[in-house]
C-alpha cells in the first residue's frame, strides 16, 4: 500500500508520528513521507533522529490554517491525522483552543484532502470519544462525525476512516514516565486519582499496525477499533514499583474511572483482531472494567521493552 507512495502525518513529530513514520519509512519504500506540524524545534530534533533516510520531508504548519494544510497536501496520497490538543484538564480550562485544533483543524484536513485529490485520510481518535464527559473527547467525537460524513461528499475519490483507541503506552502524557520518575527518586507513594481506575492499553507498535490496518482495508466511514485488554492504574504502578503506596487525590475535572471503546448506539463500528487477522462489525458495549485485564507481570514484561 505505501510503496511508491506520498504519504503525510499531521503532528509527525508526536509519539505516534515517529512510530509510524520509522515502521513506513523502514518496511516500505514510500516516495515521500511529510512530518506536518507547528513545532521548529521538534522537527529539528526529528530530522536528526531520521538522518538517514532521503525521502522524508519536514512542513512547518498548523492544521488551523486551512490555506497551510492545502498548500501540504497537494500530490498526497495517504493522510494520517494525528494532530490534536489532547491533556484533558488543560482542554477544561481552554475549550476554544480545543475546538480550534481537534474540529475546526479536521474540518481544515477534511476539505483539503478531497480538493488535493487525496486518496485516503485516517484520522485517529480516542475512547474518550464515547459518551464524553470532557471537552477533549466531545471535541474528538465531533471530529470523528466530521471525518465519516466526509465521504458523502468525497464523490468517492477520497476515503475517509477513522481509529478509535486506548491509552498509548510510553506516549508522551502517559503515566508511565511520572510513575517511573517518581520511583527512580526514592518516592515509593504514587498519587492516584481513583484507585478504582482501569484504562484501555495499546502499545505504540499496535496502533501502528492499526493504522496500516485501516489504510489497507478501508473503503470509507469506518470506525475500526482494536481488540485490545485493559489494566488497573494500581496495578501499572505496582509494575514499576512493587513496594509502592497510593495517595487517592480525587477524578480530576472531566476524568471517568473507567473508559468505553464502543456502545451499542455506535454505528460503522469495526472490530480488528490481532489487526491483519479478519475484523468484524462491533456490538454490545466494550468497557475497560468488563475486559481482560493485563496482569502485573504481563505490565511488567512489557515495560521492559519500552526502555
Amino acid at each position: 500500500m505505501f510503496n511508491e507512495k506520498v504519504v503525510l502525518v499531521t503532528g509527525g513529530t508526536g509519539s505516534f508520528g515517529k512510530a509510524f513514520i520509522r515502521r513506513i519509512l523502514t518496511e516500505y519504500t514510500p516516495k515521500k513521507v511529510i512530518v506536518f506540524s507547528r513545532d521548529e524545534f521538534k522537527q529539528s530534533e526529528m530530522a536528526r533522529d531520521f538522518a538517514g533516510f532521503e525521502n522524508i520531508r519536514f512542513f512547518i504548519g498548523d492544521v488551523r490554517d486551512k490555506d497551510r494544510v492545502k498548500r501540504a497536501f497537494s500530490h498526497v496520497d495517504y493522510v494520517i491525522h494525528a494532530a490534536a490538543l489532547k491533556q484533558v484538564p488543560a482542554m477544561e480550562d481552554n475549550p476554544t483552543e480545543a475546538v480550534k485544533t481537534n474540529v475546526i483543524g479536521t474540518m481544515n484536513v477534511v476539505e483539503a484532502a478531497i480538493d488535493c485529490g487525496v486518496e485516503k485520510v485516517v484520522f485517529l481518535s480516542t475512547d474518550k470519544a464515547v459518551n464524553p464527559i470532557n471537552l477533549y473527547g466531545a471535541t474528538k467525537l465531533t471530529a470523528e462525525k466530521i471525518i465519516t460524513a466526509a465521504n458523502t461528499y468525497s464523490g468517492n475519490k477520497t476515503k475517509f476512516c477513522c481509529v478509535r483507541y486506548g491509552n498509548v503506552m510510553g506516549s508522551r502524557g502517559s503515566v508511565i514516565p511520572l510513575f517511573r520518575n517518581l520511583a527512580e527518586r526514592g518516592i515509593h507513594e504514587f498519587p492516584i486519582t481513583d484507585l478504582n481506575m482501569t484504562r484501555f492499553w495499546i502499545t505504540l507498535d499496535e496502533a501502528v499496525d492499526l493504522v496500516v490496518f485501516a489504510i489497507t482495508h478501508a473503503r470509507g466511514g469506518e470506525i475500526f477499533i482494536p481488540n485490545i485488554p485493559s489494566m488497573k492504574i494500581t496495578d501499572l504502578a505496582r509494575a514499576i514499583d512493587p513496594s509502592c503506596i497510593f495517595k487517592e487525590t480525587g477524578i480530576r475535572p472531566g476524568e471517568k474511572v473507567h473508559e468505553c471503546l464502543f456502545t451499542n448506539g455506535d454505528t460503522n463500528t469495526i472490530m480488528v483482531d490481532n489487526y491483519h487477522a479478519g475484523s468484524y462489525r462491533a456490538t454490545g458495549t466494550f468497557t475497560s472494567d468488563k475486559n481482560r485485564m493485563l496482569t502485573v507481570e504481563e505490565m511488567r514484561r512489557i515495560l521492559d521493552d519500552l526502555e
